[in-house]
């Protein structure tokens, strides 16, 4: 039991400050993943959705503290139920969301590992298992150091998670696993490889023989069947191949202007998914930088899911001189985690990107 309780506990400690950590990289995802969370369709708690942010920060440190207090032995009792208490919270979070198929990433690992909500559901469950022998072998969890220097640890671990949060909340994640990284090319990103895996569907066809109904499934094919159709029904039961980068459009007045604006030589996008939850600081800076991106010979534009009525009016404000197109705001949003955030383009391939704070290191030369 000792054996077992020692290997429970370095897995779950180790995948517990892991998985903390690179959610720690970029807060403000996991944050956009809560407010999914929120939403009507699965937890009905609209009034948390403001305060996703600061519930995203606390769980992730949270996250990577109690990795680091299993890891050092240090409070088992308290580290162990806190455990417990949030896998048995978060099996049952992951379990919901596969079996109505309503978050379709748990967001567990961030962006940068990817898991389907029964993949989700089943690591949470291996997670629970091991935590409960933890949980009933609490006495083998022996401190592997003093509880001085354990405590001492925790708060090192608390610091350098508070100071490296903030890094990344005032500039941008310092590891970025989302498609539209620094280096990476928007159109090769839409790009479906020849040969790529195609959907499959299942078709469940109602007729009406002999006075009864009578479904017929097939992959695509009208069933040979003496009788009266009444409906059909499609379910996708195999995923096709979907390109990391999927729904990207740069729109205005109902036309796609992508392919012309990613053909650019020089593009500088400014990026707000939500124009009324801009930082005003932010859209003051874009004044000064995208004037001198302009001067120096930049098509410059902005991007946001705000339609003419908001960004009519902030144009004028802050005397900004590009129009606003229109892309999906959850584009927007993996695009740049900064509200409003900088990218800039040769031919399509992103050569630069930048948080608000850091404007001013927009390379226009």
């Amino acid at each position: 039991m000792k054996y077992i309780v020692n290997f429970s506990r370095i897995i779950v400690g180790i995948l517990f400050i892991i998985s903390g950590a690179i959610k720690l990289n970029d807060p403000v995802g996991f944050s956009f993943k809560l407010e999914e969370y929120f939403g009507a369709d699965v937890l009905n708690l609209p009034f948390l959705t403001p305060y996703a942010l600061g519930i995203a920060l606390f769980l992730v440190v949270l996250e990577v503290l109690l990795g680091v207090m299993l890891l050092f032995g240090y409070r088992p009792k308290f580290t162990v139920w806190t455990l417990l208490l949030m896998i048995v919270f978060f099996t049952f979070l992951t379990f919901y969301s596969a079996y109505f198929n309503v978050v379709t990433d748990c967001g567990c690992f961030g962006d940068a590992i990817k898991l389907t909500p029964w993949e989700s559901f089943g690591k949470d469950i291996v997670l629970l298992l091991l935590i409960l022998i933890l949980f009933f072998g609490q006495k083998y969890i022996i401190p592997l150091i003093s509880v001085k220097t354990g405590a001492i640890g925790t708060v090192v671990a608390l610091v350098i998670c508070v100071l490296y949060a903030n890094h990344v909340l005032n500039h941008l994640p310092v590891v970025d696993f989302r498609p539209y990284k620094i280096g990476a090319n928007i159109e090769e990103g839409m790009t479906v490889p020849e040969g790529a895996p195609k959907p499959v569907y299942e078709y469940s066809w109602k007729f009406m023989v002999d006075g009864k109904e009578k479904v017929i499934k097939t992959n695509g094919d009208y069933p040979s069947v003496d009788g009266e159709f009444i409906d059909v029904e499609t379910e996708e039961i195999q995923k096709g191949y979907e390109p990391p980068i999927h729904d990207f459009t740069i729109e205005q007045d109902g036309e796609d202007y992508a392919e012309e604006m990613l053909a650019e030589d020089k593009l500088i996008m400014v990026v707000t998914y939500d124009l009324r939850k801009a930082s005003p600081e932010g859209l003051e800076k874009m004044k000064t930088v995208t004037d001198r991106a302009i001067a120096d010979g930049y098509k410059v534009i902005g991007m946001s899911a705000s339609d003419d009525k908001l960004t009519r009016p902030v144009l004028e404000e802050y005397g900004l001189d590009f129009e606003f197109y229109f892309t999906d705001a959850t584009t927007l949003k993996t695009m740049v985690r900064s509200n409003p955030g900088i990218l800039k383009l040769h031919k399509g391939t992103i050569v630069q990107k930048l948080h608000f704070n850091d404007a001013d290191a927009l390379e226009t030369k």
